[in-house]
């Protein structure tokens, strides 16, 4: 299969600037290393009517294209099972009966690591598990074999995280995102991901799960986001920050992504023509805030 990279939406409502940022990125990255550039849809969670047909359509208005057919997570549950099921018959995975409140409770505790899952359930005797199972759904979550994990970034290099007891399958019996990102990206062939450096904490998680998998662990490369002027991760509430909103203050597709490509010292024009000078060397590393339309050019 040829090597692809992706740009992986959620379709909870339109894209702001910073989502249209990383998606030129990624086409970028892509383009300029010969990959496929596909589409997935990850609608498993927090999916609204109608957003994703307007999500195409800003897309294609900045000028990224994909190749193949748009793939979405909610037809893809027998590859799912079929990862659990053999993580469960490798004797990784538990259940787990743990409110959202005990966990961060647990997790609050001095010897604690930030954010990691403390292994409440990981032990429970056969008679503990018939009580807590009599009380309330479980979830699945990975019995990890190790505390950290260390993966290869293209703009930050090695960076190390925390491997926790991840969920793999929530109590609703929806599946995780750091399940269904691996065997994803696994299955469309998908070396090369390209996404916000908020998402970097997680990915030694992922990169861990691909490799009981036997999956191979892509090319990571989290971009810097785009934030507003107080430093915040940019969001819907912080004015015309969507194609739709900005096309009402007279700001044209068009000019959106050119504010977008010179924000990453590329040529303005179409993403063609900005994919002969890009290079990831001289890319950014700082987010970059926002200006607002009213604003010239930094």
């Amino acid at each position: 299969m040829t090597s692809a990279g992706r740009f992986a939406p959620s379709p909870s409502g339109e894209l702001h600037v910073g989502n249209l940022r990383t998606a030129i990125l990624a086409w970028l990255f892509a383009r300029s290393t010969g990959r496929r550039f596909l589409l997935r849809v990850e609608d498993l969670d927090r999916a609204r009517t109608g957003a994703e047909a307007v999500q195409l359509r800003d897309l294609s208005a900045i000028g990224v294209t994909w190749d193949g057919d748009i793939v979405r997570q909610t037809d893809r549950g027998p590859l799912y099972d079929q990862a659990i099921a053999r993580l469960a018959e490798a004797g990784l995975t538990y259940e787990c009966f743990c409110t959202r409140r005990e966990i961060q409770e647990a997790a609050s505790a001095p010897h604690a690591p930030q954010g990691a899952y403390p292994g409440t359930c990981r032990n429970l005797d056969p008679a503990e598990l018939e009580f807590k199972r009599s009380l309330r759904p479980s979830a699945l979550r990975l019995r990890a074999g190790v505390a950290a994990f260390t993966v290869n970034d293209v703009l930050h290099g090695q960076f190390t995280g925390v491997v926790d007891d991840f969920v793999l399958r929530r109590n609703d019996g929806v599946v995780a995102y750091n399940l269904a990102v691996v065997v994803d990206d696994a299955e469309q062939g998908i070396d090369q991901v390209v996404r916000g450096d908020d998402l970097l904490p997680s990915t030694p998680r992922q990169a861990y799960l691909a490799s009981l998998l036997d999956i191979p662990i892509p090319e990571y490369a989290h971009v810097p986001l785009v934030v507003n002027r107080d430093g915040a991760r940019l969001a819907k509430r912080d004015g015309a920050v969507t194609l739709t909103d900005l096309a009402q203050a007279g700001a044209s597709a068009e000019a959106v992504r050119d504010r977008l490509l010179a924000s990453l010292g590329l040529p303005a024009g179409t993403l063609d023509h900005a994919l002969e000078a890009f290079d990831p060397a001289h890319l950014p590393r700082e987010p970059w805030v926002w200006p607002g339309i009213a604003q010239p050019e930094p």
